[in-house]
């Protein structure tokens, strides 16, 4: 479970469970107390989330850079990109609705980890590499009560 704004849900974390130490490629979630940065959606399946967070449509070419040696690491990218980063337009249910946490990213750490992010969990809230992930009918209503001074705490 976490908590959100007074909000308690269920959630999938990364397969490696929690860590204080995060890094690239590790598989777990990180402790902490992560700001909302922006939302991002799939707009061929989803509306726009209603939110007080900036709101984003993804397209075909949008990826987010997860290559720890490379200047745009744990940042969007246009694919295809040169370097190893994540695409964002998935073929799962996943990324439908995806908001970016504040981990790693003032400043950005080579190799402390990137693409961690709140997304829409599998069916059956299967581990993730490293986000949270919640059910698709419980982000939207979670996204009502965010703005830009909520954060995700993680413990």
């Amino acid at each position: 479970m976490i908590l959100l704004n007074g909000y308690s849900f269920p959630c999938a974390l990364g397969v490696a469970g929690i860590t204080t130490r995060k890094r690239e490629g590790d598989h777990a979630t990180p402790a902490g107390i992560w700001p909302m940065r922006c939302v991002f959606y799939r707009p061929d399946r989803v509306k726009r989330p209603q939110t007080g967070l900036d709101t984003y449509a993804i397209c075909p070419s949008d990826g987010w850079c997860d290559a720890g040696n490379d200047p745009f690491y744990n940042r969007p990218v246009t694919l295809p990109y040169p370097a190893s980063a994540e695409r964002m337009w998935r073929d799962d249910r996943l990324y439908d609705i995806v908001v970016v946490l504040g981990h790693n990213d003032t400043p950005c750490l080579s190799g402390h980890g990137s693409c961690i992010f709140f997304h829409i969990a599998r069916p059956d809230f299967a581990p993730t590499e490293g986000c949270v992930a919640a059910a698709p009918d419980v982000m939207p209503k979670l996204l009502k009560h965010c703005s830009a001074a909520t954060a995700l705490h993680i413990s």
